[in-house]
């Protein structure tokens, strides 16, 4: 009797743990691609470019003197980590705070040698800046703080 009690046990143990591998299975299967966004820095996407396919999100400092609108609501500049840039193409409305110097995150994926961007956020107060960009700019030794204002 003991000894079929931990074999029924065994094999609950086995059918709990393959029905929880089909569970992860079928999401992994049915979730798409593009649910999952990874960010980079610029440098990052210079020394390795990602696949032309792939969305990701990428930020830094919109570098001074590139910031240039075109016809219509196309947008061009340049992203910088103060270590490498890389254009951005952008349709559509900016967001108020944007502007040359400041940091920003846009969503989209590379082509040809500039990113173009779905999406494009700014930060939303004179003294926020996204983590991602503020972690890349501390690898760079670049990050300085805001001084808050007495």
């Amino acid at each position: 009797m003991k000894g079929l009690k931990k074999r029924r046990r065994v094999q609950v143990m086995a059918l709990a743990a393959l029905s929880l591998l089909a569970a992860v299975a079928a999401i992994y299967s049915f979730v798409p691609k593009t649910a999952v966004n990874f960010f980079r820095s610029p440098t990052e996407v210079v020394t390795t470019p990602p696949p032309a396919e792939e969305v990701f999100r990428i930020g830094g400092l919109v570098e001074e003197g590139t910031l240039v609108r075109g016809e219509g609501a196309t947008v061009s500049f340049s992203v910088t980590d103060t270590n490498a840039s890389v254009p951005v193409r952008y349709t559509g409305v900016l967001p108020d705070l944007f502007g040359e110097g400041e940091g920003m995150v846009a969503l989209g994926q590379m082509q040809g040698g500039t990113f173009v961007a779905s999406e494009v956020l700014a930060r939303h107060d004179e003294t926020y800046m996204p983590k991602e960009v503020v972690d890349a700019l501390k690898e760079q030794g670049v990050y300085q703080p805001s001084k808050p204002e007495s």
